[in-house]
């Protein structure tokens, strides 16, 4: 709901300022047709803007790479240009995302979704997500948004404790799976740490930032604090061992988890990604397919 209201009131603050540069300039005597056809173009291009810092960052801040994980000249511009189209619609999803993500009906379920969203996000970054698993019959999926963005991830915890709670009473299931993207995935681990693993069956983290990101110092925020790398809530987490199969598929070439290999979890299966950065994790192919490998390998399990 934050994050929503807080899109709605930036495009909307955005829109009239930049029609008010406009109606000014058509009055002296300019063409009215380069404005509209321009409006489209400067938040393309401020979205462009964005994906761009981030890469570069990304790479100051990056960790050592083996060969392997290397990518050449034409695979790093559509690694851009698919973080640049992931960027480009998601405020657009985040906006709508109360009528885009409707909930299941309550019906039994042996093994619930629950998809937790990173940072300063809504559960409308995961519309691609949960389309692509609609399209293949899997589901219940349910979605928490949680906030207000900024607030301690302890807060968040107790919100996804909630939502656990509502999903198995809604579906009859006593744990669910956890599909988490970025900080969620931090969020998904400090529920085991204060509720223990017996509700939830597995977590998929994409992107998690299990060990900090260097991105958390560019802003205030309770959150953001605790996901700096070498913060005193990060270093009392525990890792995955001992609690339930945690999956972490993330990239070399991650834009906003840097250093890159922050990702790679001990006790966790660890699952490298090359060549996809953090927001478009969302909605690459590969990984998507990973994601309903390990619900299928949570719903049956082999001997």
């Amino acid at each position: 709901m934050w994050t929503a209201i807080s899109l709605w009131m930036m495009h909307i603050a955005g829109v009239a300022i930049y029609a008010c540069l406009a109606w000014r300039a058509v009055a002296r005597g300019a063409g009215w047709l380069p404005w509209v056809i321009g409006l489209p173009l400067a938040y393309a291009a401020l979205v462009l803007a964005v994906t761009l810092t981030e890469f570069a960052l990304a790479w100051i801040w990056r960790a050592p790479r083996s060969p392997t994980q290397r990518i050449g000249a034409m695979r790093t511009l559509r690694m851009i240009a698919g973080e640049f189209a992931t960027l480009l619609g998601s405020p657009a999803r985040m906006m709508v995302y109360r009528w885009r993500l409707s909930e299941p009906a309550a019906a039994p379920s042996a093994l619930p979704i629950v998809l937790v969203h990173g940072v300063l996000c809504n559960a409308g970054v995961f519309i691609p997500l949960a389309r692509k698993l609609a399209r293949q019959r899997i589901g219940p999926v349910y979605a928490l948004s949680y906030g207000p963005p900024l607030g301690t991830i302890e807060v968040f915890v107790a919100q996804l404790d909630a939502r656990i709670r509502d999903v198995c009473a809604a579906t009859g299931a006593s744990s669910v799976i956890i599909v988490a993207h970025s900080m969620g995935g931090l969020i998904a681990r400090a529920y085991v740490r204060r509720h223990g693993g017996a509700s939830i069956a597995r977590v998929v983290t994409l992107g998690g930032p299990h060990h900090g990101s260097r991105f958390a110092s560019l802003a205030p925020g309770a959150c953001l604090a605790q996901m700096r790398p070498g913060s005193a809530w990060l270093a009392a987490l525990p890792d995955a061992r001992g609690g339930p199969p945690l999956i972490s598929l993330w990239s070399p070439h991650d834009s906003m988890v840097a250093p890159q290999t922050s990702s790679i979890l001990a006790g966790a299966v660890n699952v490298a990604f090359p060549g996809i950065g953090h927001n478009a994790l969302l909605r690459n192919d590969a990984i998507f397919a990973r994601v309903v490998e390990e619900i299928r390998a949570a719903r049956h399990p082999t001997p």
